[in-house]
């Protein structure tokens, strides 16, 4: 992790110094038209998969001041654990994202993992910069350093790394993760042929304390416990480890230099290969052990490739044709003979193949799309998206979403290894029903959003036959995994306004949810919201832009799902709630061109509101701290 970091911060330099000395830039003509005049902020194009356009955006908002935090996105529905970099409890269901494909699992630590899809892709007419900085819990900083340049109209390279250290403020707590990203786009100028390639590297390290042991000692506030190092905690050298590495390559041909309805030749391709480590010294929290010492290692890699071929029509729309290949190895070093005979094989793998068609439609005011896939092979996976946009006008538009899916189950749901006794299993499921229906609008008046999901054969992790303490936490954790023959129904609305009166403004969302379900298997709040108060306005003629305000953060009571280290994984459990607290944060933003500050006083009314503040069973929510950070872009 130092040496990638090192790495970046030598490249970032060298970027900066490039982009004063005006050398990168062999296009004459692309460079002098960028110097004869200043480029407008809509030419640096931030260029999604799917091709969908935004541009760099260096305001200060409302909006950005939710984007501020680790995972540089809006959080609303996700409560973080103590430290920085570790694991997020789901408090909205509906964040939830379904692939029909068997994927690696283990998936508590996977938030700050950058999948295919998070990767977006640029196009910039000066070398442009994002730096990141925010300070952490204790002894550590988060910094993200990114850099795009266009060496000509049609080639552009990026390269990112972000990096995290922060020790948090419990025993064994360590967060230290890096994300690496090599990023490159490119067309002919013709535009018959079109690229866009990424790498990635990246690892997430957490120390594992498995939450604190006597509640009492949190709850009742006590000033020698408000040295939260001095709490016990269940582990004191459990540590976990994922790490993963992507080569992706997506890129078109069209077949005509001249037709501009020709046939498109299209291919993607994607090999990335991941493991997931769990140590430490044994501990009967788990059961029974082969070893004195665990070491857990699950390693996993996969190879994708697409090939399809596209017809386009000004009036008719985009047809797409296309077979892909999904071949996956999940494997370990040695098999497991079980008490009863059973042997526990060392590996699952397999080869997909699957059919697909899509149609995409956009005109005017109406933009479509509906994809159908279906397995060639003998495995049952099917998918079916559907999609429709219309907008009315520029503060009103309106949209349409409905998905079915026959899912493969995760792997680690089908297999796992391990050198304690009880988390040792090969199991045959069936495959997840998933029906998903979404309508959203957002308009002058008011953004809000419907969503309808049933869930048949729905898979889950849950302790088996726990023993519960005085506190309502598990005495010792077998987790299994388990697959529900029922069916789940799950609905929310949520709603959000942004009222603005001379220099004040007033930011809610609101989410309800209800779930309905024969035994307690989907468990959510009922009402998640956030509200802010603030006020905005400009200084020294100008010059300087101030946000201030506060942040009221609360969700209901509910039985919230357990975390489990060991598997990276999230559990049901029905026996203690969490919630019904207030997470109240104090803030002062400010803006001088393209550089912005964040100063923040975070859960300020912890000590004052009472100690029963959770983010799992027994993990507490962090408590009252002021954190600072600055986002800084360069053009030039």
């Amino acid at each position: 992790m130092s040496q990638r970091f090192l790495f970046v911060i030598l490249f970032f330099s060298f970027v900066c110094s490039a982009q004063v000395d005006e050398v990168l830039n062999p296009d004459r003509k692309f460079e002098k038209q960028t110097a004869e005049k200043k480029a407008s902020i809509d030419l640096y194009k931030i260029i999604s998969l799917d091709n969908d356009t935004t541009y760099v955006d260096t305001t200060l908002t409302i909006q950005r001041e939710y984007k501020f935090n680790y995972l540089r996105k809006d959080t609303f529905g996700l409560l973080q654990f103590l430290n920085e970099g570790q694991t997020y409890n789901t408090l909205n269901f509906g964040l939830n994202q379904f692939n029909p494909y068997p994927e690696f699992g283990f998936k508590a630590k996977h938030f700050n993992y950058l999948e295919v899809r998070d990767v977006n892709y640029y196009n910039v007419p000066t070398p442009y910069s994002d730096l990141y900085f925010k300070s952490v819990m204790e002894q550590g900083q988060n910094l993200d350093a990114f850099v795009s340049l266009n060496t000509s109209k049609n080639l552009n390279f990026s390269v990112g790394y972000k990096g995290l250290r922060s020790l948090g403020k419990y025993a064994n707590q360590l967060s230290s993760t890096g994300n690496f990203r090599f990023i490159t786009s490119y067309n002919t100028t013709n535009k018959r042929y079109h690229l866009k390639a990424h790498i990635t590297a990246q690892d997430i390290l957490n120390q594992e304390n498995g939450g604190i042991v006597n509640l009492s000692e949190f709850e009742e506030g006590e000033n020698l416990y408000r040295e939260r190092a001095r709490l016990e905690t269940y582990f004191t050298d459990a540590k976990s480890l994922l790490k993963g590495n992507r080569f992706f390559v997506d890129h078109s041909f069209r077949l005509s230099k001249s037709n501009p309805n020709s046939l498109v030749l299209l291919h993607q391709f994607n090999f990335e290969n991941k493991f997931f480590e769990f140590s430490m010294s044994a501990n009967e929290r788990f059961g029974d052990s082969y070893a004195s010492t665990v070491n857990n290692k699950t390693r996993y890699n996969r190879m994708y490739n697409k090939f399809g071929v596209a017809y386009s029509n000004a009036k008719l729309g985009d047809f797409q044709f296309f077979a892909d290949d999904y071949k996956y190895n999940y494997f370990y070093y040695r098999t497991v003979t079980l008490a009863d005979g059973s042997i526990v094989p060392n590996k699952n793998n397999d080869r997909i193949n699957t059919w697909g068609a899509q149609y995409s439609y956009q005109k005017n005011s109406w933009k479509g799309n509906l994809l159908v896939s279906n397995s060639l092979t003998n495995q049952s996976l099917a998918n079916i998206e559907a999609n429709v946009r219309y907008t009315l006008n520029d503060k009103n538009t309106f949209a349409l979403k409905y998905q079915n899916m026959n899912k493969l189950p995760d792997l680690n749901y089908v297999l796992y290894q391990s050198d304690y006794v009880a988390y040792n299993w090969y199991n045959t499921f069936k495959n997840e029903k998933i029906n998903n229906f979404e309508v959203e609008a957002q308009t002058q008046w008011l953004d809000a959003s419907f969503q309808y999901t049933v869930l048949n054969d729905h898979l889950f992790f849950a302790n088996q036959n726990p023993v519960y303490n005085e506190q309502g936490i598990a005495e010792q954790l077998v987790v299994k995994p388990f697959q529900y023959d029922k069916t789940i129904n799950y609905l929310s609305v949520k709603a959000s306004k942004d009222v603005k009166f001379w220099k004040m403004g007033f930011d809610n969302t609101v989410l309800f949810q209800q779930v309905e379900q024969n035994d307690p298997i989907l468990n959510v709040p009922k009402f998640v919201t956030r509200n802010t108060l603030y006020f905005s306005d400009y200084y020294f003629k100008k010059a300087l832009y101030i946000q201030t305000g506060v942040t009221l953060n609360y969700f209901t009571k509910y039985k919230a799902n357990d975390y489990n280290p060991l598997l990276g994984e999230f559990y049901i459990q029905n026996q203690k709630e969490i919630g019904d607290f207030p997470m109240m944060d104090f803030f002062i933003n400010a803006k001088v061109r393209t550089f912005r500050m964040f100063l923040k006083a975070e859960h300020f009314n912890s000590s004052f509101t009472g100690f029963n503040y959770y983010t799992a069973p027994n993990y507490p929510y962090r408590d009252f701290m002021v954190r600072f950070g600055v986002i800084w872009n360069f053009f030039s």
